[in-house]
């Protein structure tokens, strides 16, 4: 199946890489972070345009997340009664998400991306939980941007050695992952800082 993936971003180009991102982030088991880094790798071999390839993965992710939203906010848990089992989704993995969601509100959509089994469904939470439509855009659109030129980066960067993000994916997930919950820590700690120095 990957193989198949990469075949046919290498035939098709942005096209493939659009449509891909859009029904893996739905919850399609197509293995995003390969198909991104892969992309950076073709980058770096000038087979593709940089800003396109980097459009063209952020309007995919943009389109999955928008219309995992969409079905969750209209349908809610009955589609994933009805439908789950055909993209790999089962109740309980929307309960976890969205226990997870209600935990580290909406920079779970931000940061959900870079945790395995967790991208595929916080958007899904989101719109079982009412999140405003432009918290979720700010939100869910700001992490597309950040996990997209991650690993289209880390392809392009890596060149001919780009197969080692393959690998090691869950390894650098883990370490960005835990880089972002540093970040936000700090952020958290420096605006409280902040209000108490202006009282």
């Amino acid at each position: 199946m990957e193989q198949q993936i990469l075949a046919w971003i290498t035939q098709y180009g942005y096209l493939a890489i659009f449509l891909l991102l859009v029904f893996g982030i739905v919850g399609l088991p197509i293995p995003d972070e390969t198909l991104l880094t892969f992309t950076g790798y073709l980058v770096f071999k000038g087979h593709l345009s940089l800003p396109l390839a980097y459009a063209t993965a952020l309007a995919g992710s943009a389109c999955g997340v928008s219309l995992s939203y969409f079905l969750g906010r209209t349908f809610g848990i009955a589609l994933i009664h009805r439908y789950g089992r055909y993209v790999r989704i089962t109740e309980d993995h929307i309960r976890k998400a969205h226990a997870w969601f209600e935990r580290v509100g909406h920079w779970g959509l931000t940061f959900g991306y870079f945790i395995p089994g967790v991208r595929h469904l916080t958007a899904y939470a989101a719109g079982m939980s009412d999140v405003e439509p432009h918290m979720f855009a700010l939100f869910a659109y700001s992490g597309a941007c950040l996990w997209a030129a991650t690993f289209i980066g880390l392809g392009y960067f890596l060149g001919e050695r780009w197969k080692t993000v393959e690998q090691n994916v869950h390894h650098y997930l883990v370490v960005l992952t835990l880089l972002a919950v540093s970040l936000v820590a700090a952020y958290v700690v420096w605006r409280k800082w902040r209000a108490v120095r202006g009282k």
